[in-house]
């Protein structure tokens, strides 16, 4: 029965930890691209309302465009997921290099979108969010992957009453 509901909850946690790679990669890409928005912001000589209604519409398609190049770094990035799940790969180290490497596989795989958007030109902070969102899902699910190996496994009763040699 507990294989079960921790299948159940692995098809909860899984999900959720995908979610917020993407969040997490998002906002790296963000922070590493910050000083082309300020630069961007600053080039207007007179910051008027209009610049503010522009931007109350331009982020919400800034943050659909970062999904659309984030959703192509999800395929490579749930072949490794289900990898770990299927071998119970629990490693951080596991988890932030599938990141890395799903996110450098998607980078190449949106080659059209990198023209016309100047924030997919580096590579280096490309990988760099798919090493921090690969950290953050193992944050969330990696460090409890494996729908049937438990997290906290007790010591055998054989080793724990065997004599201490010598004594």
């Amino acid at each position: 029965m507990s294989s079960l509901v921790r299948l159940i909850l692995r098809f909860l946690v899984v999900p959720f930890g995908a979610v917020a790679a993407i969040c997490v990669a998002e906002t790296v890409v963000i922070v590493a691209n910050w000083h082309q928005f300020v630069t961007l912001l600053a080039s207007q000589s007179d910051p008027s309302d209009d610049t503010v209604v522009a931007l109350l519409f331009a982020v919400p398609a800034f943050f659909l465009v970062l999904s659309a190049a984030a959703f192509m770094m999800l395929l490579p990035a749930a072949i490794g997921v289900l990898i770990a799940e299927t071998f119970a790969l629990r490693s951080w180290i596991f988890h932030a290099a599938n990141g890395g490497i799903s996110a450098w596989v998607g980078w190449t795989m949106i080659a059209d979108l990198r023209s016309n958007y100047h924030l997919y030109n580096q590579p280096t902070i490309i990988v760099a969010a798919g090493l921090a969102a690969g950290f953050a899902y193992w944050v969330i699910a990696g460090w409890s992957a494996g729908f049937w190996k438990p997290v906290f496994e007790s010591a055998p009763a054989s080793a724990a009453a065997a004599p201490i040699a010598g004594h």
